[in-house]
C-alpha cells in the first residue's frame, strides 16, 4: 500500500475499474494522492504489479462487514447421538423417536447407537432388525445416511434430515 510498494513500473487502475496504464509506481503514488485516495497493490506477482486506487479504510471496512454477513448466514449441522439396546422396549422406544423427530426437524443429523451387552452380540440380527424398524418408522422426516454398520460391541446408523 502506497510506498510501502517497491515495483519500480505498476499497471494502474482507476478508482472506477478504468486502465490507467502503466508507469512508475511514484506516479501512481502521485495521482492516488491528488484524489485524497491510497493506491493499493492488488495482484503483485502480476508482470507489471498490478496497483489499484481506493479508500482503502472503506475497503477492508466492507471486506470485514461481508465476512461477517457470510458467517451469519452459516448453520452449523450438530450430529446427536441417540443410544439403544436391543432389548429396548417399545415404549422407551417411541420416546427416542419423538426425540429424533426433534432432532431432525432443528436440522441435525442422528446417529444411532445399539450396544450389545455379553452374550447379546450373538443375536446381531436383532440389532439390525431393530435399526431397520427405527429407519422405516422415521422414513418420512429422515434419510438413512449411514446404514448399520458394526463396530465391535455396537451397531451404528447415520439418519439425516430430509430436503
Amino acid at each position: 500500500m502506497n510506498r510501502q510498494i517497491d515495483a519500480p513500473q505498476v499497471r494502474l487502475i482507476g478508482q472506477d475499474g478504468e486502465q490507467l496504464g502503466i508507469m512508475s509506481a511514484r506516479e501512481a503514488l502521485l495521482k492516488a494522492q491528488e484524489q485524497g485516495l491510497d493506491l493499493v497493490e492488488v495482484a503483485a506477482q502480476a508482470k507489471p504489479p498490478v496497483c489499484r486506487i481506493m479508500n482503502y479504510g472503506k475497503f477492508k471496512y466492507e471486506q470485514s462487514k461481508r465476512a461477517q454477513e457470510a458467517r451469519k448466514k452459516q448453520s452449523f449441522i450438530q450430529v446427536k447421538e441417540i443410544k439403544l439396546r436391543p432389548q429396548t422396549d417399545v415404549h422407551d422406544l417411541d420416546v427416542k423417536k419423538r426425540h429424533i423427530r426433534a432432532f431432525l426437524k432443528e436440522g441435525n443429523k442422528v446417529k444411532l447407537t445399539l450396544r450389545f451387552r455379553g452374550r447379546e452380540i450373538v443375536h446381531k440380527h436383532l440389532g439390525f432388525d431393530a435399526l431397520q424398524k427405527l429407519s422405516e418408522d422415521l422414513a418420512d422426516v429422515a434419510v438413512i445416511e449411514a446404514s448399520p454398520a458394526p463396530e465391535g460391541r455396537t451397531l451404528t446408523m447415520v439418519i439425516a434430515p430430509k430436503k
